[in-house]
């Protein structure tokens, strides 16, 4: 069983930074890419970024390329998604996934992954 914990969504002002952080259990984390997609309010979930099980490759959506940085700590079992410069349409639930395939490439789309965190809400305001 996989279990995905984020945290560190919050309240900020537009220019501002998070870090968001996903804790793995549950499985061998570091063998598997990691994903984090985001969904706002009225809207479907989208991809942010992904990056692959030994942290070598990333990409990222072009909304958040430039300002967004996804990284992992394998030791620890955590990927990260480090956030600055934020804007009101950043606001959202984030999510962190990961999927069951090792050593595979980072991935974009959302069936792709297998499991999901319970999501932590980023609200930027103006």
């Amino acid at each position: 069983q996989v279990q995905l914990v984020e945290s560190g969504g919050g309240l900020v002002q537009a220019g501002g930074s998070l870090r968001l952080s996903c804790a793995a259990s549950g499985r061998t984390f570091s063998r598997s890419a990691m994903g984090w997609f985001r969904q706002a309010p009225g809207k479907e979930r989208e991809f942010v970024a992904t990056i692959s099980w030994g942290g070598g490759t990333t990409y990222y959506a072009d909304s958040v390329k430039g300002r967004f940085t996804i990284s992992r700590d394998n030791a620890k079992n955590t990927v990260y998604l480090q956030m600055n410069s934020l804007k009101p349409e950043d606001t959202a639930v984030y999510y962190c996934a990961t999927d069951t395939t090792e050593y595979g490439m980072p991935r974009a789309a959302e069936f792709e992954y297998d499991y999901w965190g319970q999501g932590t809400q980023v609200t930027v305001s103006s």
